[in-house]
């Protein structure tokens, strides 16, 4: 009899990497079945996929102000640990601006004061989940549990504080509890909000980063695995023919193409004078004889109308392909990826012939496909209350295990965009390509190709024990 595995999604960004990717037909071949514990907006039953919808998911009040609170003291502990003031940078600047905020601010701070210290975090962790325990919303997922009596429960990311009660719920009924850490930086970032049994990580790199970070975690609790965010590289029904992408997107046949890979508006707020810059550079080096083209690929939720003045200026070098995502509602949270855009995702990686961005992990799905990666890395002329340096970016924590400076090609000013592209185009970029290789191999576990096996084959382990 197949074992039911619960696969929790508090929020969408599990959706690319367990619902569209081959995950559950691995789960299917390891005699498990899998049902998506569903707290997101999007349909998965359209899709044909098995799930169970949250209902009414309201958290406690208290919750989020604990949540905040928790985020600041790790980050505390981590920079008096490693003596280190980058984890500064990962604070968020907090507004006073109304008598309700004012009040949400003294409350955190006091819960920080109380509480900052290593059996502090702790004790707000289990504050948390008391907390969540004594919402309707914990008693609904209670219900279902003991109703449906799952093998595990597996949470697709560990930052959402709608994950603690449905997780709770499940200790309470003695079901086992996994959570997977769901981007490479987010533990020096200080988002594990969730409490598990077992922590599912990229790599030997990412496990003794959680190991360092959270002593109270053993390292029998966590699994190597990879992430399944990088599969679908690896599957060949996925591309189009040239030729059909190219005239699917209204891209010149004789052309090849460049892609520029957007950010967030927090990320990378200069981000149009970036992509300003890029289009510069190519048009200039197609009046030397070169046909070069970009594809503008945006962030998915960026919903801002900052990149419409390049678009129309450069109209004869960019191509813009917005990404495949549904939007339901005003805000960025209740956007959610599509199967059809994991699909044009890799298509724009195997149809252009290198990135360019800012620090994105961009740089790992395009070694996938032995494309190079540049990384921007210079300032432009400040905006009236925008507060950003490149170089903040860049020295964060995840960017540290780079075995190789020169596994990116750097971007220092946009004077070098034009030299150094044509320096790639005529020389190639087989030894940067090759340096990216060996830091994807660091930040994810290999082969990239079977993380839902290693992930499915941890799962049956842990229930077997």
């Amino acid at each position: 009899m197949s074992k039911k595995i619960f696969i929790l999604l508090p929020d969408g960004v599990g959706l690319r990497n367990f619902a569209f990717t081959k995950f559950l037909e691995v789960g299917k071949e390891n005699d498990c079945k899998a049902v998506f514990w569903n707290n997101t907006i999007f349909n998965l039953t359209d899709l044909g996929k098995e799930e169970i919808k949250i209902q009414n998911s309201k958290i406690h009040p208290l919750t989020n102000l604990f949540k905040i609170a928790k985020i600041q003291i790790a980050l505390n502990l981590f920079k008096a640990r490693f003596e280190d003031n980058v984890y500064d940078s990962y604070r968020f600047p907090i507004s006073n601006t109304t008598f309700k905020n004012r009040i949400k601010n003294g409350m955190v701070k006091g819960i920080i004061n109380v509480f900052n210290s290593e059996k502090g975090l702790q004790k707000v962790g289990t504050l948390m989940h008391n907390l969540e325990r004594k919402t309707s919303y914990y008693k609904q997922c209670y219900t279902t549990l003991r109703h449906e009596k799952p093998a595990l429960v597996f949470c697709t990311n560990q930052r959402n504080v709608d994950a603690i009660a449905p997780l709770a719920a499940a200790k309470d009924l003695k079901i086992p509890t996994a959570t997977f850490i769901f981007s490479w930086d987010n533990l020096p970032k200080a988002t594990l909000i969730v409490e598990t049994d077992y922590y599912f990580v990229w790599s030997d790199f990412m496990k003794s980063e959680l190991l360092a970070y959270y002593p109270s975690i053993n390292e029998h609790q966590i699994r190597v695995t990879g992430s399944t965010q990088f599969e679908p590289h690896y599957d060949l029904d996925l591309l189009y023919k040239e030729a059909e992408f190219y005239t699917k997107y209204g891209l010149h046949s004789d052309r090849k193409y460049i892609c520029f890979s957007g950010d967030d508006v927090t990320t990378s707020p200069y981000d149009d004078q970036y992509l300003y810059d890029v289009a510069s550079a190519v048009r200039k080096l197609n009046e030397k004889g070169y046909n070069l083209g970009i594809v503008f690929r945006r962030c998915p939720v960026d919903f801002s109308k900052r990149y419409d003045h390049v678009l129309k200026k450069y109209a004869d070098v960019i191509v813009p392909i917005d990404p495949l995502w549904e939007q339901n509602g005003e805000s960025w949270n209740t956007a959610m990826p599509t199967a059809n855009d994991l699909k044009l995702q890799v298509n724009i990686i195997a149809n252009t012939i290198f990135v360019v961005n800012v620090g994105s992990s961009m740089v790992f799905d395009f070694a996938t496909f032995s494309k190079p990666c540049f990384y921007i890395n210079y300032n432009v002329e400040k905006r009236q209350n925008v507060k950003w340096d490149s170089k903040t970016i860049y020295n964060f924590v995840h960017f540290r295990s780079m075995p190789n400076k020169e596994a990116v090609l750097w971007l220092n000013s946009a004077n070098e965009i034009e030299v150094k592209f044509e320096q790639l185009l005529q020389n190639g970029g087989t030894s940067v390509v090759a340096n990216a290789k060996r830091w994807f191999e660091v930040i994810n576990q290999h082969p990239p190709q079977h993380a839902s096996r290693r992930i499915w084959n941890a799962i049956n382990e842990i229930i077997q024990n």
